[in-house]
């Protein structure tokens, strides 16, 4: 299902730029950059070249401080791919990747934050942007665990209740 609203996006650029604005979650992809629709209502297509990242936020107070906290304190609980990426610039954040790999875009990876609680939920992070990344840990997959078949009962089992 495709959703209909614009979603508010601040735009951190390698020049330390900060473009706020809305994309439409569909088609804000394209092939050259990503399409940016500015709070005055003017598009402009940011080349993949010059976006170091693409936050989505609650909403554009305190844009400056969306990437002010780079690592988990302690092990994510949420489920997903604990990884570790390094941007070309030589700075360095972790983040969760979703479980469903088949969703990872061609152009780049949309990840959770360390704080997602803040003002940034989600991250697009374009693969021309990053310098290497790695994987910490997997976190969750209990589902996959509990599916199991139980064990048959023991056959010498003294039966308490009949």
């Amino acid at each position: 299902m495709a959703v209909s609203t614009n979603k508010k996006v601040t735009c951190v650029r390698f020049d330390r730029e900060l473009l706020t604005g809305f994309v439409q979650p569909a088609t804000y992809l394209q092939p050259e950059g990503v399409e940016l629709l500015s709070p005055g209502g003017t598009v402009t297509l940011v080349p993949y070249l010059d976006i170091k990242c693409i936050c989505f936020v609650r909403d554009w107070d305190g844009a400056e401080r969306i990437l002010e906290k780079r690592t988990f304190v302690s092990r994510p609980k949420q489920e997903g791919l604990w990884v570790r990426f390094f941007w070309r610039d030589g700075e360095m954040m972790e983040a969760l990747l979703p479980n469903r790999l088949l969703e990872i875009e061609g152009t780049g990876f949309t990840v959770v934050p360390p704080d997602s609680g803040g003002n940034a939920q989600k991250l697009f992070l374009p693969r021309p942007a990053l310098k290497d990344m790695q994987v910490l840990g997997v976190v969750g997959g209990a589902q996959l665990r509990q599916q199991k078949k139980p064990k048959p009962p023991v056959p010498n089992q003294i039966q308490l209740f009949e």
